[in-house]
């Protein structure tokens, strides 16, 4: 388990992936996450998206892991009595809900602050919770879009499809999928807010849009559209698109297993350490320009000189020299689950196996970073709905005659 968040609590009100994506993120982290959910539905990711078991999609498996859940009717005094109990004992609330839902209900962060002044509180939605499109809902896609990531055009059929334009620098495309940048992001102000807490005993009020985060994961796209016509010097710039031919030295080749590296020796000192590795002096010469990298743009037969020395050896034996011989490339596997051969990527455990008490055997993504002396884990698998409601609810001293009047009454 790892416990950089250990003893910190979170509250979170989510459906779907972008405020769970977030609640998952701080509960990998050894938060005690509790998922607020309405007693009559509940979070719907459980039913969509495929089923492993019933009520177990593997989204829901994924990211509402490591979380306990409450259902709670907030349209009820009692309900939201019980709400207002819980947020003493919070340090931060997700809410991941669009627009103004949980003022509407009482709940939002106006009404929190009065209870809880030092709550960090924060809103991770599609668009953000304040701009003219604060209360339009949005699936992750929409994100993307809005953040220039799916470039389209119309196609001969009349129908639009993505654009054949090869994006500069990777495009806004390269961004990633909007529902996890937002979650990133929001995890990341969640800490600088707590962090600030500890300093000023202030709590906070953070507004996440999945399609801001977007623009900032894909800086370098960004900035050099946004800045393309202030640049005076272009010769160090790659040329646009790998797939033209147009670098030699940063492009795709097939090994002779018939697996696939990405090769990224623009460098002059990967570009030597390359040609002494393969005994080929003769290469070495080939370098372009007085500036500190080479693209080799417009190499054409370079690139088939290359694609056919790659040939001689395989996937294992190229990464051998890049390790021995100091070469930036690497692998490009075609498909996630090759990852699990890779010897790179089952020393970072990156992909943890666990064991759902109803779904049974299941394959989750863990964390991008290695604690010392902690191991990833899913110490809490993701809950059914109002699995833990007498649990927590308990915990704030509630006895059990009182938790059946409340069942009786559906307030939970």
């Amino acid at each position: 388990m790892l416990k950089q968040l250990e003893g910190v609590r979170v509250l979170e009100s989510a459906t779907l992936f972008t405020g769970d994506h977030l609640g998952a993120l701080l509960g990998d982290l050894g938060a005690d996450v509790i998922k607020i959910e309405s007693p009559f539905q509940g979070d719907y990711l459980r039913d969509f998206l495929g089923q492993v078991t019933p009520h177990n999609s593997p989204a829901h498996l994924q990211i509402n892991k490591n979380k306990r859940s409450v259902t709670l009717d907030l349209r009820q005094p009692e309900g939201k009595e019980l709400f207002w109990r819980l947020l003493e004992t919070a340090d931060v609330f997700v809410d991941g809900n669009a627009g103004q839902a949980l003022d509407r209900l009482g709940v939002g962060y106006s009404e929190q602050r009065k209870h809880k002044p030092d709550i960090v509180f924060c809103q991770v939605s599609g668009f953000g919770s304040h701009g003219a499109y604060a209360n339009v809902p949005t699936h992750g896609q929409m994100m993307n879009a809005l953040a220039a990531g799916t470039p389209m055009e119309l196609g001969a059929d009349g129908f639009p499809r993505p654009s054949s334009d090869e994006p500069f620098m990777g495009g806004m495309g390269a961004a990633g999928e909007g529902t996890a940048n937002a979650g990133v992001f929001g995890a990341y102000h969640v800490m600088a807010g707590l962090i600030r807490r500890l300093r000023t005993g202030e709590g906070s009020f953070i507004d996440v849009s999945g399609a801001d985060a977007c623009i900032a994961a894909a800086w370098v796209a960004a900035t050099y559209a946004l800045n393309d016509s202030r640049i005076a010097d272009r010769s160090s710039l790659p040329a646009a698109g790998q797939d033209s031919g147009a670098s030699a030295k940063y492009q795709f080749y097939e090994t002779a297993d018939g697996k696939f590296l990405l090769f990224c020796a623009i460098e002059r000192k990967f570009w030597r350490n390359f040609c002494a590795a393969i005994e080929r002096p003769d290469l070495a010469g080939r370098v372009h320009g007085s500036g500190p990298v080479d693209f080799a743009g417009g190499e054409t037969e370079l690139r088939r000189e290359l694609q056919a020395i790659f040939h001689t050896r395989s996937l294992r034996e190229w990464m051998k020299v890049a390790v021995e011989h100091d070469v930036a490339m690497g692998p490009a596997p075609r498909h996630v689950t090759e990852l699990g051969d890779d010897p790179h990527m089952k020393q970072r455990e990156i992909f943890f196996d666990g064991e759902h008490p109803d779904a049974g055997p299941f394959s989750y993504v863990g964390q991008p970073a290695v604690i010392e002396g902690q191991s990833y884990s899913v110490w809490r698998p993701a809950p059914a709905l109002g699995q833990h409601t007498r649990e927590v609810l308990g915990e704030l001293g509630l006895s059990p005659s009182e938790l059946a009047a409340l069942a009786e009454q559906k307030v939970v």
